[in-house]
Protein backbone atom coordinates (compact mmCIF):
# COMPACT_ATOMS: atom_id res chain seq x y z
CA UNK A 1 0.00 0.00 0.00
CA UNK A 2 0.96 3.47 -0.89
CA UNK A 3 2.86 5.32 2.09
CA UNK A 4 0.36 8.07 2.31
CA UNK A 5 -2.67 5.64 2.75
CA UNK A 6 -1.03 3.91 5.00
CA UNK A 7 -0.63 6.67 7.11
CA UNK A 8 -4.20 7.43 6.96
CA UNK A 9 -5.32 3.32 7.73
CA UNK A 10 -2.44 3.36 10.61
CA UNK A 11 -4.98 3.42 13.52
CA UNK A 12 -7.58 1.24 11.77
CA UNK A 13 -10.15 2.66 9.79
CA UNK A 14 -10.44 6.15 9.50
CA UNK A 15 -13.94 8.48 9.73
CA UNK A 16 -15.52 10.23 7.16
CA UNK A 17 -13.95 13.30 8.13
CA UNK A 18 -10.16 12.58 7.88
CA UNK A 19 -10.77 10.44 4.55
CA UNK A 20 -12.15 14.30 3.12
CA UNK A 21 -9.24 15.86 4.63
CA UNK A 22 -6.65 13.01 3.36
CA UNK A 23 -8.62 13.38 -0.07
CA UNK A 24 -8.57 17.47 -0.05
CA UNK A 25 -4.80 17.39 0.75
CA UNK A 26 -3.70 14.85 -1.28
CA UNK A 27 -2.70 14.85 -5.32
CA UNK A 28 -4.10 11.83 -7.27
CA UNK A 29 -3.26 9.09 -8.16
CA UNK A 30 -0.36 8.74 -6.05
CA UNK A 31 3.02 8.67 -7.32
CA UNK A 32 5.98 6.89 -5.48
CA UNK A 33 8.69 6.51 -7.79
CA UNK A 34 8.03 4.49 -10.28
CA UNK A 35 4.72 2.65 -8.15
CA UNK A 36 1.43 4.66 -9.00
CA UNK A 37 -1.80 4.15 -6.80
CA UNK A 38 -4.99 4.91 -8.21
CA UNK A 39 -7.48 5.70 -5.15
CA UNK A 40 -11.59 5.45 -6.28
CA UNK A 41 -14.12 6.31 -3.69
CA UNK A 42 -17.68 5.41 -3.52
CA UNK A 43 -19.89 2.44 -2.92
CA UNK A 44 -19.15 -0.24 -6.11
CA UNK A 45 -19.23 -4.21 -5.93
CA UNK A 46 -15.58 -3.74 -8.02
CA UNK A 47 -13.67 -1.51 -9.00
CA UNK A 48 -11.38 -1.72 -12.51
CA UNK A 49 -8.15 0.27 -13.54
CA UNK A 50 -8.35 0.64 -16.96
CA UNK A 51 -5.58 1.74 -19.11
CA UNK A 52 -5.06 2.30 -22.84
CA UNK A 53 -1.02 1.05 -22.82
CA UNK A 54 -0.20 -2.42 -24.92
CA UNK A 55 1.83 -4.43 -22.36
CA UNK A 56 -0.69 -3.69 -18.95
CA UNK A 57 -3.70 -6.14 -18.53
CA UNK A 58 -7.07 -4.67 -19.86
CA UNK A 59 -8.54 -4.36 -16.28
CA UNK A 60 -6.35 -3.88 -13.14
CA UNK A 61 -9.08 -4.70 -10.32
CA UNK A 62 -8.79 -2.19 -7.14
CA UNK A 63 -8.90 -3.53 -3.45
CA UNK A 64 -11.54 -2.29 -1.14
CA UNK A 65 -9.61 -0.73 2.27
CA UNK A 66 -10.77 -2.39 5.23
CA UNK A 67 -14.06 -1.26 5.75
CA UNK A 68 -13.95 1.91 4.29
CA UNK A 69 -15.16 3.64 0.67
CA UNK A 70 -11.77 3.86 -0.52
CA UNK A 71 -10.54 1.63 -3.08
CA UNK A 72 -7.01 1.53 -4.58
CA UNK A 73 -4.99 -0.07 -6.97
CA UNK A 74 -0.88 -0.14 -7.55
CA UNK A 75 0.58 -0.07 -10.67
CA UNK A 76 4.36 0.05 -11.90
CA UNK A 77 5.24 2.62 -14.23
CA UNK A 78 8.58 3.96 -15.29
CA UNK A 79 10.54 7.30 -14.76
CA UNK A 80 9.17 9.85 -17.67
CA UNK A 81 5.88 7.92 -18.13
CA UNK A 82 2.32 9.74 -19.06
CA UNK A 83 -0.59 7.37 -19.74
CA UNK A 84 -4.17 7.79 -20.17
CA UNK A 85 -7.00 5.71 -18.18
CA UNK A 86 -10.49 5.43 -17.18
CA UNK A 87 -12.10 3.49 -13.80
CA UNK A 88 -14.68 0.72 -14.75
CA UNK A 89 -16.97 0.58 -11.91
CA UNK A 90 -19.31 -1.89 -11.39
CA UNK A 91 -22.86 -1.15 -9.40
CA UNK A 92 -25.74 -4.04 -9.61
CA UNK A 93 -24.84 -5.41 -12.69
CA UNK A 94 -23.96 -2.59 -14.46
CA UNK A 95 -20.80 -1.04 -15.47
CA UNK A 96 -19.57 2.59 -16.40
CA UNK A 97 -16.52 3.96 -17.80
CA UNK A 98 -15.63 7.35 -16.44
CA UNK A 99 -12.76 9.88 -15.79
CA UNK A 100 -10.79 9.71 -12.63
CA UNK A 101 -13.12 11.92 -9.99
CA UNK A 102 -10.01 12.49 -7.66
CA UNK A 103 -8.01 13.63 -11.08
CA UNK A 104 -8.63 17.05 -12.45
CA UNK A 105 -6.31 15.99 -15.38
CA UNK A 106 -7.70 15.48 -18.65
CA UNK A 107 -6.77 14.59 -22.08
CA UNK A 108 -9.05 15.06 -24.85
CA UNK A 109 -9.87 13.59 -28.21
CA UNK A 110 -12.21 12.74 -30.50
CA UNK A 111 -13.93 10.13 -28.68
CA UNK A 112 -14.26 12.48 -25.86
CA UNK A 113 -11.99 12.93 -22.28
CA UNK A 114 -9.34 10.03 -20.25
CA UNK A 115 -7.97 10.92 -17.13
CA UNK A 116 -4.04 11.58 -17.27
CA UNK A 117 -1.50 10.15 -14.94
CA UNK A 118 1.77 11.57 -15.01
CA UNK A 119 4.59 9.66 -14.01
CA UNK A 120 7.29 10.34 -11.71
CA UNK A 121 9.71 12.80 -13.73
CA UNK A 122 6.71 13.85 -16.69
CA UNK A 123 6.44 17.46 -17.11
CA UNK A 124 3.99 18.66 -19.86
CA UNK A 125 6.85 20.74 -22.18
CA UNK A 126 6.34 24.34 -21.71
CA UNK A 127 6.47 24.92 -25.91
CA UNK A 128 2.73 23.56 -25.56
CA UNK A 129 1.21 26.35 -23.75
CA UNK A 130 0.04 29.41 -24.14
CA UNK A 131 2.67 31.83 -23.05
CA UNK A 132 1.45 35.89 -23.13
CA UNK A 133 4.61 37.37 -24.85
CA UNK A 134 4.51 35.31 -28.17
CA UNK A 135 2.63 36.52 -31.49
CA UNK A 136 0.15 34.45 -32.36
CA UNK A 137 -0.32 33.38 -36.19
CA UNK A 138 -3.88 32.76 -37.93
CA UNK A 139 -5.89 30.39 -39.10
CA UNK A 140 -7.43 31.47 -42.66
CA UNK A 141 -9.80 28.49 -44.51
CA UNK A 142 -9.25 27.62 -48.19
CA UNK A 143 -11.29 25.43 -50.14
CA UNK A 144 -10.22 23.48 -53.17
CA UNK A 145 -11.78 21.65 -55.83
CA UNK A 146 -10.62 18.01 -56.07
CA UNK A 147 -11.50 15.84 -59.26
CA UNK A 148 -9.36 13.29 -57.54
CA UNK A 149 -12.53 12.83 -54.32
CA UNK A 150 -15.50 14.89 -56.85
CA UNK A 151 -16.10 17.64 -54.59
CA UNK A 152 -14.64 20.27 -53.09
CA UNK A 153 -12.75 20.04 -49.53
CA UNK A 154 -12.11 23.18 -47.50
CA UNK A 155 -9.31 22.85 -44.69
CA UNK A 156 -8.17 25.27 -42.50
CA UNK A 157 -4.81 26.87 -42.92
CA UNK A 158 -2.27 28.17 -40.39
CA UNK A 159 -0.47 31.26 -41.50
CA UNK A 160 2.40 32.66 -39.00
CA UNK A 161 2.65 35.83 -37.27
CA UNK A 162 3.84 39.02 -39.46
CA UNK A 163 3.11 36.97 -42.33
CA UNK A 164 5.03 38.68 -45.43
CA UNK A 165 3.38 38.46 -49.18
CA UNK A 166 7.01 39.73 -50.24
CA UNK A 167 8.95 36.28 -48.82
CA UNK A 168 8.51 32.92 -49.42
CA UNK A 169 7.62 30.06 -46.82
CA UNK A 170 8.18 26.63 -46.34
CA UNK A 171 4.55 24.38 -46.19
CA UNK A 172 4.01 21.83 -44.04
CA UNK A 173 0.74 19.24 -44.73
CA UNK A 174 -0.70 18.16 -41.71
CA UNK A 175 -3.24 15.00 -41.73
CA UNK A 176 -6.19 15.08 -39.22
CA UNK A 177 -5.23 18.83 -39.15
CA UNK A 178 -8.46 19.86 -37.26
CA UNK A 179 -7.41 17.24 -34.51
CA UNK A 180 -4.06 18.33 -34.45
CA UNK A 181 -5.33 21.90 -33.85
CA UNK A 182 -7.86 20.71 -30.98
CA UNK A 183 -6.27 18.47 -29.09
CA UNK A 184 -2.78 18.43 -29.95
CA UNK A 185 -2.14 22.20 -29.61
CA UNK A 186 -0.70 22.80 -32.76
CA UNK A 187 -1.51 26.37 -33.03
CA UNK A 188 0.15 26.97 -29.93
CA UNK A 189 3.16 24.41 -30.66
CA UNK A 190 3.74 26.75 -33.87
CA UNK A 191 3.39 29.98 -32.56
CA UNK A 192 6.02 29.03 -29.68
CA UNK A 193 8.55 27.42 -31.78
CA UNK A 194 8.41 30.80 -34.34
CA UNK A 195 8.49 32.97 -31.58
CA UNK A 196 11.85 31.00 -30.17
CA UNK A 197 13.52 30.79 -33.87
CA UNK A 198 13.57 26.80 -33.11
CA UNK A 199 11.41 26.93 -36.99
CA UNK A 200 11.51 29.38 -39.58
CA UNK A 201 7.91 30.85 -40.40
CA UNK A 202 5.70 28.31 -42.09
CA UNK A 203 2.49 27.97 -43.66
CA UNK A 204 0.62 24.68 -42.54
CA UNK A 205 -2.40 23.17 -44.46
CA UNK A 206 -4.61 20.86 -41.61
CA UNK A 207 -5.89 19.01 -44.30
CA UNK A 208 -8.62 16.48 -43.12
CA UNK A 209 -10.63 13.36 -44.13
CA UNK A 210 -14.44 12.45 -44.08
CA UNK A 211 -13.39 9.16 -45.01
CA UNK A 212 -10.09 8.56 -42.96
CA UNK A 213 -10.06 5.12 -42.56
CA UNK A 214 -10.29 4.51 -46.42
CA UNK A 215 -8.60 7.71 -47.92
CA UNK A 216 -5.52 7.31 -45.20
CA UNK A 217 -5.23 3.68 -45.97
CA UNK A 218 -2.77 4.26 -49.00
CA UNK A 219 -5.86 5.11 -51.47
CA UNK A 220 -3.94 6.38 -54.82
CA UNK A 221 -6.56 9.65 -54.85
CA UNK A 222 -5.82 10.74 -51.33
CA UNK A 223 -1.98 10.97 -52.89
CA UNK A 224 -3.07 12.72 -55.98
CA UNK A 225 -5.33 15.31 -54.50
CA UNK A 226 -2.10 16.05 -52.35
CA UNK A 227 -0.12 16.43 -55.05
CA UNK A 228 -1.77 17.58 -58.47
CA UNK A 229 -4.47 19.64 -56.62
CA UNK A 230 -3.86 20.62 -52.72
CA UNK A 231 -0.40 21.63 -53.74
CA UNK A 232 -1.25 23.96 -56.34
CA UNK A 233 -4.42 25.42 -54.63
CA UNK A 234 -1.60 26.19 -51.68
CA UNK A 235 1.18 27.61 -53.90
CA UNK A 236 -1.70 29.94 -55.85
CA UNK A 237 -2.85 31.34 -52.94
CA UNK A 238 0.78 31.85 -50.41
CA UNK A 239 3.89 32.61 -51.48
CA UNK A 240 5.88 29.07 -50.86
CA UNK A 241 9.43 28.20 -50.98
CA UNK A 242 9.90 25.88 -54.24
CA UNK A 243 12.46 23.57 -52.87
CA UNK A 244 11.08 19.74 -52.04
CA UNK A 245 13.49 20.54 -48.83
CA UNK A 246 11.18 22.95 -47.68
CA UNK A 247 7.55 20.49 -47.91
CA UNK A 248 6.39 18.37 -45.42
CA UNK A 249 4.03 16.17 -44.49
CA UNK A 250 2.32 15.11 -40.97
CA UNK A 251 0.43 12.62 -39.92
CA UNK A 252 0.17 10.35 -37.15
CA UNK A 253 -1.60 6.89 -37.01
CA UNK A 254 -3.60 6.18 -40.65
CA UNK A 255 -2.40 10.10 -41.07
CA UNK A 256 1.47 8.20 -41.10
CA UNK A 257 0.27 5.66 -43.39
CA UNK A 258 -1.02 8.42 -45.54
CA UNK A 259 1.80 10.53 -45.84
CA UNK A 260 3.93 7.80 -46.14
CA UNK A 261 1.62 6.69 -48.95
CA UNK A 262 1.82 9.67 -50.64
CA UNK A 263 5.41 10.53 -51.06
CA UNK A 264 6.03 7.32 -52.17
CA UNK A 265 3.73 7.67 -55.14
CA UNK A 266 5.17 11.39 -55.52
CA UNK A 267 9.31 10.79 -55.16
CA UNK A 268 11.11 13.83 -55.05
CA UNK A 269 8.13 16.03 -54.38
CA UNK A 270 8.07 15.51 -50.30
CA UNK A 271 11.77 16.00 -48.93
CA UNK A 272 10.25 16.15 -44.90
CA UNK A 273 7.68 13.48 -43.37
CA UNK A 274 7.28 14.19 -39.94
CA UNK A 275 5.58 10.34 -38.80
CA UNK A 276 4.14 9.63 -35.75
CA UNK A 277 2.71 6.21 -34.67
CA UNK A 278 2.36 5.38 -37.89
CA UNK A 279 -0.19 2.24 -38.59
CA UNK A 280 2.46 0.36 -40.78
CA UNK A 281 0.48 -3.08 -40.54
CA UNK A 282 2.45 -6.11 -42.95
CA UNK A 283 2.54 -9.44 -43.34
CA UNK A 284 5.91 -11.43 -43.59
CA UNK A 285 3.57 -14.68 -43.85
CA UNK A 286 0.22 -15.50 -43.53
CA UNK A 287 -2.91 -13.20 -42.74
CA UNK A 288 -2.49 -9.88 -40.80
CA UNK A 289 -4.43 -10.31 -37.55
CA UNK A 290 -5.72 -6.10 -37.00
CA UNK A 291 -8.57 -6.79 -39.21
CA UNK A 292 -10.48 -5.84 -42.41
CA UNK A 293 -10.00 -2.16 -42.27
CA UNK A 294 -6.14 -2.75 -41.97
CA UNK A 295 -6.26 -4.76 -45.57
CA UNK A 296 -5.70 -1.71 -47.96
CA UNK A 297 -2.78 -0.59 -45.31
CA UNK A 298 -0.99 -4.28 -45.50
CA UNK A 299 -1.40 -4.03 -49.29
CA UNK A 300 0.23 -1.04 -49.30
CA UNK A 301 3.06 -1.69 -46.59
CA UNK A 302 3.88 -5.04 -48.00
CA UNK A 303 4.43 -3.30 -51.93
CA UNK A 304 6.48 -0.42 -49.66
CA UNK A 305 8.17 -3.03 -47.50
CA UNK A 306 9.30 -4.70 -50.71
CA UNK A 307 10.46 -1.63 -52.86
CA UNK A 308 10.46 1.08 -50.66
CA UNK A 309 12.32 3.52 -53.20
CA UNK A 310 13.36 6.78 -51.92
CA UNK A 311 9.67 8.59 -50.57
CA UNK A 312 11.97 11.48 -49.08
CA UNK A 313 15.30 12.76 -48.27
CA UNK A 314 14.57 13.41 -44.26
CA UNK A 315 12.26 11.43 -42.28
CA UNK A 316 11.42 11.60 -38.72
CA UNK A 317 9.49 8.65 -37.03
CA UNK A 318 8.19 8.79 -33.59
CA UNK A 319 6.04 6.43 -31.30
CA UNK A 320 5.03 5.63 -27.97
CA UNK A 321 6.58 2.19 -26.35
CA UNK A 322 2.96 1.61 -24.61
CA UNK A 323 1.57 1.27 -28.42
CA UNK A 324 1.33 -1.99 -30.29
CA UNK A 325 2.61 -0.42 -33.06
CA UNK A 326 5.92 -0.24 -31.46
CA UNK A 327 7.02 -3.20 -33.82
CA UNK A 328 6.21 -2.02 -36.89
CA UNK A 329 7.53 1.52 -36.38
CA UNK A 330 11.12 -0.10 -35.55
CA UNK A 331 10.78 -1.70 -38.29
CA UNK A 332 10.39 0.91 -40.67
CA UNK A 333 13.55 2.77 -40.11
CA UNK A 334 16.05 0.57 -40.91
CA UNK A 335 14.32 -0.16 -44.18
CA UNK A 336 14.40 3.74 -44.64
CA UNK A 337 17.55 4.09 -43.78
CA UNK A 338 18.92 1.20 -46.37
CA UNK A 339 17.63 3.58 -48.93
CA UNK A 340 20.49 6.23 -48.31
CA UNK A 341 17.29 8.01 -45.83
CA UNK A 342 18.31 10.48 -43.10
CA UNK A 343 16.00 9.02 -40.53
CA UNK A 344 15.62 9.65 -36.79
CA UNK A 345 13.69 7.98 -34.28
CA UNK A 346 12.30 8.77 -31.31
CA UNK A 347 10.20 6.54 -28.55
CA UNK A 348 8.56 7.61 -25.38
CA UNK A 349 6.89 6.56 -22.59
CA UNK A 350 3.41 6.98 -23.81
CA UNK A 351 1.10 5.35 -25.86
CA UNK A 352 -1.49 6.08 -29.08
CA UNK A 353 -3.26 9.51 -28.40
CA UNK A 354 -2.78 12.98 -28.90
CA UNK A 355 -0.81 14.61 -25.96
CA UNK A 356 1.96 11.85 -27.15
CA UNK A 357 1.83 13.37 -30.47
CA UNK A 358 2.24 17.20 -29.07
CA UNK A 359 4.80 16.59 -27.03
CA UNK A 360 7.02 15.11 -30.21
CA UNK A 361 6.17 17.84 -32.48
CA UNK A 362 9.20 20.55 -31.05
CA UNK A 363 11.77 17.32 -31.79
CA UNK A 364 10.24 16.84 -35.39
CA UNK A 365 9.16 19.80 -36.73
CA UNK A 366 12.81 21.15 -35.77
CA UNK A 367 15.04 18.91 -36.84
CA UNK A 368 13.35 18.77 -40.50
CA UNK A 369 12.57 22.31 -40.68
CA UNK A 370 15.37 23.70 -38.13
CA UNK A 371 14.96 28.08 -37.56
CA UNK A 372 17.63 30.40 -37.08
CA UNK A 373 18.20 29.60 -33.50
CA UNK A 374 19.44 26.06 -34.80
CA UNK A 375 21.43 26.90 -37.94
CA UNK A 376 23.71 29.04 -35.22
CA UNK A 377 24.35 26.29 -32.78
CA UNK A 378 25.07 23.31 -35.70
Amino acid sequence: MNQALKKLFRKGTPDRAAVDAFIASTAFPLVDGSDVTFVYRGAADAVYLRCFIAGLDAAQPFQLLHESDLWATTIELPKGSRIEYKFEVVRNGHRELITDPLNGVLAEDPFGANSVCQGYGYERPSWTLEQEHVRRGSIEELTVRSKAFKKSRALPVYVPARFRSNRRYPLLIAHDGSDYLNYSSMQTVLDNLIQALEIPPMIVALTNSPDRLREYAGDDRHARFLAEELLPALADRYPLLDEPEARGLLGASFGGVASLHAAWRNPGLFGCLLLQSGSYAFSDIGRHQRGPVFDPVVRFMNEFREQPGRPSDRIYVSCGIYESLIYENRSLVPRLQAQGIDVRFEEARDAHNWENWRDRLRNGLSWLFPGPLWMVYD
